[in-house]
């Protein structure tokens, strides 16, 4: 019987078969969702990620191939399955061709379904006690999110750290890099082993080898004794590389050396050391331009970069924003100690109308500002603005957002035109009467834009 958590999409503009598929996948102990359309579907999928998709290819509006193709681009880790006609069967095998799980002709039994959704849901890398929409799972313990880009991308995270292939990390600053790298570490065969990281930015380059690779008594001024360098003490385990992008070239060519050859020379040795560790790095770097600039190997760029795993900003994450501060305001009472048990909305609003340009570790640091400054239950806006160093805009209503954007473009026209209401409309597309009324509603005169040499 299948985990309860595990959620199925079902998509049919049938209401009936919707109603009957359901009340089968229950009884077999799934959790179901429906949409009447694909277009409902994609919207669900906005907002809450399954485990699974099954859909119906003959719809009205989007059919179940053109929505298989708008999952498949965005979340290509995510099963679908097709509900197919005898006369569409080689559409369907087509689809298989590109990427879709998988196809069942009508009418089918319920144990044909059931295996074909087990095979979708028992994919290797995803065992029945660390599934990827089980957000209590250990391997991804630290990571806390709600967003289905993240889930999309822990789904894939657990699907490559099956395997051995070397994962490269990218994202902007703050963005949690690390906690990712760990994520795959611990979801791996390798998980009971060690996982050592190392920043190639802030060790200088002469110390940087001998941290990676060890040194030998006498190799250089003050190696009193041997060292073991990260890939011997990481033996068996995962070495993360931080900030892959900024190592120096000459280094790079001796790593490239050691994941072609599987062996380290420690610094003054003579002999080679077989070493056994997986490779995860990540940068903030583009590592494409700076193989342009030639700053980056091309070679090692390809060794390290067998999956690309991409962490969006936080920005983009706006559902999480809530959830984070939250979390880190748990977090931080063992660091210091203090009264805020919560937010106001204010402060919430405040939070999430932010553009975050440092991510989560910037949002850690204005949490922990504002506990070590709260002197209430609730942490006012007052705190989060003063952390934040400037106002927020905050969360506009649609209308508000629509009132900002009809002033600004109307702005930019008139300034644009000198102030010249039939150039302005024209270009509006909007006739002149019509125009003058938007200035109107939003207290806007032309002669204000007039420079003073036309007037």
């Amino acid at each position: 019987m299948s985990s309860p958590r595990r959620t199925l999409l079902l998509v049919d503009d049938d209401a009936s078969l919707l109603q009957l598929l359901s009340i089968r996948l229950r009884a077999a102990g799934y959790q179901v969702e429906t949409a009447a359309s694909a277009e409902q579907a994609l919207a669900r999928i906005a907002v809450t990620r399954p485990a699974a998709i099954l859909t119906d290819l003959r719809m009205g509006g989007m059919d179940g191939m053109e929505l298989f193709e708008q999952i498949h681009q965005q979340d290509p880790a995510l099963p679908v399955i097709l509900l197919t006609a005898h006369g569409t069967i080689p559409d369907a095998v087509k689809a298989t061709q590109r990427g879709l799980f998988g196809y069942l002709t009508k009418p089918f039994d319920d144990q044909e379904l059931m295996e074909l959704l087990d095979r979708a849901l028992n994919t290797p890398g995803r065992d029945e006690t660390a599934l990827a929409d089980n957000a209590d799972a250990p391997w991804r313990a630290g990571i806390i999110t709600a967003n289905p880009t993240m889930e999309a991308l822990l789904a894939e995270a657990q699907l490559v750290a099956a395997s051995e292939a070397s994962v490269l990390i990218q994202g902007p600053s703050g963005t949690g890099k690390e906690v990712l790298a760990r994520a795959v570490h611990l979801a791996s065969p390798r998980h009971d082993k060690p996982l050592v990281a190392i920043n190639c930015a802030a060790i200088p380059e002469q110390l940087l080898e001998s941290e990676l690779f060890g040194h030998a008594k006498g190799a250089f001024t003050g190696a009193t004794s041997a060292h073991k360098g990260l890939f011997q003490t990481g033996s068996g385990g995962t070495v993360f590389l931080d900030e892959i992008g900024d190592m120096p070239l000459a280094l790079q060519a001796k790593l490239l050396r050691v994941l072609q050859d599987r062996e380290i020379r420690p610094v003054g040795a003579s002999q080679s050391i077989p070493v056994d560790v997986r490779i995860v790095s990540a940068t903030h770097r583009n590592l494409e331009n700076a193989i342009a600039a030639g700053e980056f190997r091309e070679d090692l760029y390809y060794r390290l970069n067998v999956v690309t795993l991409t962490l969006p900003p936080l920005r983009q994450r706006p559902e999480d924003i809530a959830l984070l501060a939250r979390h880190f305001l748990t977090l931080l009472r063992e660091k210091h100690p203090h009264r805020a048990q919560d937010f106001t909305p204010e402060a919430l609003e405040r939070l999430i109308g932010y553009d975050w340009p440092g991510n989560v570790r910037q949002l850690l640091n204005v949490v922990e500002q504002c506990c070590v400054l709260c002197t209430t239950p609730l942490v006012p806006a007052t705190l989060v603005a003063r952390a934040l160093h400037e106002k927020p805009t905050g969360i506009r209503t649609y209308v508000e957002a629509k009132q900002q954007f009809e002033r600004d473009y109307l702005v930019q026209l008139l300034k644009i035109t000198n102030g010249q209401v039939a150039e302005a409309a024209r270009l509006a597309g909007r006739n002149r009467t019509e125009f003058y009324r938007l200035l109107q509603r939003n207290h806007l005169t032309p002669g204000m834009f007039k420079r003073a040499d036309d007037a």
